[in-house]
């Protein structure tokens, strides 16, 4: 068998166990001959690892009552009450997304007004939280590719950057707290491109600065705070600009570093 006879496909399937046995073994081989690929893999294996621990919790958690409104729309067959039906999907949207947040602080009986703000804020937000946090846990592990361009052109970086997001945008200086930047990545928001720099301490922990420019809808400028599995994740809106930053460090020093970002963003307007 030549080794060019394997593929990605076959080594992204090995890490998943998804193949036959006798392809399984000649996948090993190739490894064992390909210390650099094998590393490569562990790594995968990591990243996968970490995700099933940060989100097979959520699987056995109660579905909200409100999620069970979908069983009534399967049984919608008139045209009619379809109209309705769309209705409460919409409603149940914006109703589920504080739910998809949740591991925010939740409020007994708000007053309707600050359930509507409350319910506005989540649904045009928990997205754009929760792609951080994966994006965070996906490529903070990553030993051999954290960033797509490294802090060693960082003018380069900005440059690219900010042509895709339309306004000029630079990481903020944080080794006065302790973080020096590795570099950055372009990756998909929910409409468009977004922006991930990250930085590592001197013992080597990660956090990264994931930036989005979808944020038109949301008037709401608080700086809050949430959990996704073990990352932590402080985040505010800006204008159009929505910032999130994300490590598994404890709330009081990341807290330290949202602020310092603030400060600086808010000084290059």
């Amino acid at each position: 068998m030549s080794e060019l006879s394997i593929t990605e496909v076959d080594l992204h399937a090995y890490v998943d166990g998804q193949l036959a046995v006798e392809r399984m073994v000649e996948v090993e081989k190739y490894l064992t001959l390909h210390p650099d690929e094998a590393a490569r893999l562990e790594v995968y294996r990591a990243q996968n690892a970490e995700l099933r621990r940060i989100f097979n919790p959520v699987l056995h958690e109660p579905v909200p009552l409100r999620f069970k409104w979908i069983k009534l729309l399967s049984h919608v067959r008139n045209w009619g009450i379809h109209r309705i039906a769309a209705s409460l999907a919409i409603a149940f949207v914006s109703g589920s997304a504080g739910w998809f947040l949740h591991g925010s602080n939740e409020i007994e009986g708000p007053a309707p007004q600050q359930l509507a703000a409350q319910q506005n804020f989540a649904t045009s937000t928990a997205g754009f939280v929760h792609q951080a946090a994966i994006a965070h846990v996906v490529y903070s592990p990553d030993i051999r590719r954290p960033v797509e361009i490294g802090a060693d052109q960082e003018d380069q970086l900005v440059a690219w950057l900010s042509k895709r997001l339309g306004s000029k945008i630079r990481p903020p200086k944080l080794g006065k707290i302790g973080f020096e930047l590795i570099g950055g990545r372009l990756l998909p928001g929910e409409s468009g491109p977004v922006a991930q720099f990250m930085y590592n301490d001197a013992t080597g922990q990660r956090m990264t600065l994931y930036v989005s420019n979808e944020q038109v809808q949301n008037k709401d400028t608080a700086f809050r705070f949430t959990q996704d599995g073990p990352v932590n994740v402080f985040y505010w809106i800006d204008g159009k600009f929505g910032y999130a930053i994300s490590s598994g460090i404890d709330k009081g020093r990341l807290a330290t570093v949202a602020n310092s970002v603030y400060e600086q963003m808010e000084a290059s307007k």
